[in-house]
């Protein structure tokens, strides 16, 4: 990682910041789920992985996804990204610089949520190393989203519509538990779903899968990771696939 890349992110990070509600839906909205845990009556993992999963996906949705569309829009139109793509920052330094600040906050969240956990009695997380990898790899997923995202939102104000069928898309994976079987295995695809299930196998040592009880050792966490690991890379492949045919640089006429 450059210099220029950690500099543009220093002063994206400066930005949101100065931004009370950004601050607020950054940090504060992934940190609500966490309440779930204290309000658990049986410290398990079968009853702690869908509240840490909520955690973590809140911390994807806001400061990566949402942040990331919102920025990307507004420093569209306001010509900073033209200006920046003049200078010697590549396409690549300038999302990655804007990416950055939300990145940090998810891995911060992670950090606060694990202690949580131990503390209620939940235990820390069985490979913290899958967990760290697993959120990269979803950060790098909904980064992508929000790059597409982007590539039809005319402006700031109307991120908010745009930025709804990826939200409930990323949300409708807690829900496959009220579902048929049949439904489950297509729900099982979606990006929220994914993520449940990695916290099920690398914070708890779960089977994947809703209901499954099974559990597995160390070493196998990172066979039984592979399925929602390739369900988030393959989110992140089509992510930027659509955003490099479609984002736009400049202001859309």
């Amino acid at each position: 990682m450059t210099s220029r890349v950690l500099g543009l992110a220093q002063s994206n990070a400066l930005l949101m910041r100065r931004n009370l509600l950004t601050v607020i839906y950054a940090v504060g909205v992934p940190l609500v789920p966490l309440a779930l845990l204290a309000a658990t009556p049986e410290q398990t993992g079968q009853a702690g992985a869908v509240p840490l999963s909520l955690c973590l996906l809140m911390a994807l949705l806001f400061p990566v996804y949402y942040n990331l569309l919102s920025m990307f829009v507004t420093r569209r139109d306001e010509l900073v990204l033209k200006r920046l793509r003049s200078g010697e920052a590549t396409d690549a330094d300038i999302v990655l610089s804007m990416a950055l600040p939300g990145v940090v906050i998810v891995l911060v969240v992670a950090v606060v949520a694990a202690v949580l956990a131990a503390v209620l009695g939940f235990g820390l997380p069985l490979n913290p190393v899958l967990v760290v990898v697993g959120l990269l790899i979803s950060c790098a997923a909904f980064a992508a989203l929000a790059l597409w995202t982007a590539a039809w939102t005319r402006n700031a104000e109307a991120a908010q519509l745009t930025s709804a069928p990826v939200l409930l898309l990323a949300t409708a994976g807690s829900t496959r538990a009220a579902l048929p079987e049949d439904a489950q295995r297509w729900v099982d695809l979606l990006p929220g779903a994914a993520l449940e299930d990695l916290v099920r196998v690398a914070w708890f040592g779960l089977e994947p899968g809703v209901g499954s009880s099974g559990s597995v050792s160390f070493v196998a966490t990172w066979v039984e990771a592979l399925p929602p690991l390739g369900v988030l890379l393959a989110w992140t492949a089509l992510g930027f696939l659509l955003a490099r045919q479609a984002m736009s640089w400049e202001p859309r006429g």
